[in-house]
């Protein structure tokens, strides 16, 4: 059973890195249909030429297949709880030499690079206990050139949202062309500085297009998404109309003197995929 649920973690991270979800290429295909620059056509015509081949060739979007993040919502009565982390970590390495994905796990202390994508604390593992017997895994390949770009704002309260929209736009007015834009935001508001990042990374599992359930966040996400596209950043940073495909908000209550604020940046190759397992050790992957 370790094997067959070692297959499909493996299964999941090839279909991440290898083919984007229909609505991360949904929203850039509008994109493309809104650009009136002729740059930024051109690039757009090259990133859905680079889908297409990849997603034919079964080869990864991009050389640089990221640091992979598992989110996990794991039931408690499932009888495979206590082996989850070790086929995590198992199929991270398998994976890294039949997809292949680049090694991209370096020794802080001697500067060596793993080269099977594991190491210390790596693959990240985000868990939360769920009720239920069933394991469901997302997986997010996380590109370096985005995640350079992430920041986390401790604001005054008094700031408000006028302050997180200000911190988010002048922070993806900072980046520029680095990120690889379009790109997708997460931001995570409240909670403690670490909770705010998670909750800005978990948010960009929410498929794109979709507002909040709340009806706040959802017009401060729109609200931040037009902002940032009015920057004239475009994509890969050359000029157009679309700088940003989406914004994504999670948000926690928060300390009476904090206000957090975590900002994700993921670039257009928005790469994510899904596994459930159920009490049989039957799985699904999809995207």
């Amino acid at each position: 059973m370790e094997e067959k649920l070692t297959e499909a973690v493996i299964e999941a991270i090839r279909l991440a890195v290898t083919n984007l979800p229909e609505d991360v290429i949904n929203a850039i295909k509008e994109a493309y249909e809104r650009e009136e620059s002729r740059i930024a056509k051109f690039n757009f015509e090259n990133i859905l030429k680079s889908i297409e081949i990849s997603k034919n060739e079964k080869i990864p979007i991009c050389q640089d297949t990221g640091t992979i993040t598992f989110f996990i919502d794991a039931g408690v009565k499932s009888p495979y709880l206590g082996e989850i982390k070790k086929i995590l970590v198992e199929a991270t390495k398998r994976a890294t030499q039949e997809v292949p994905l680049r090694p991209n796990a370096v020794d802080v202390l001697t500067n060596k690079n793993s080269r099977d994508n594991t190491g210390r604390f790596v693959p990240i593992i985000h868990w939360e206990l769920v009720d239920g017997d069933s394991i469901r895994i997302a997986v997010l390949p996380k590109g370096g050139g985005s995640e350079n770009c992430s920041a986390l704002a401790m604001l005054n309260p008094t700031e408000g949202f006028e302050g997180v929209k200000r911190f988010v736009i002048e922070r993806v007015r900072e980046c520029g062309g680095k990120p690889c834009p379009p790109v997708i935001l997460g931001v995570g508001i409240g909670g403690s500085a670490d909770l705010a990042l998670k909750l800005a990374k978990k948010s960009l599992l929410r498929p794109l297009g979709m507002r909040h359930e709340n009806e706040r966040i959802a017009q401060l996400e729109e609200e931040i998404l037009n902002k940032v596209n009015s920057l004239g950043i475009g994509p890969m940073g050359m000029g157009g109309r679309t700088t940003a495909l989406d914004v994504k908000i999670e948000y926690a209550h928060r300390h009476p003197a904090s206000l957090p604020v975590g900002l994700i940046v993921q670039c257009w190759a928005h790469r994510k995929a899904f596994i459930e397992i159920d009490k049989e050790g039957s799985t699904k992957v999809w995207q």
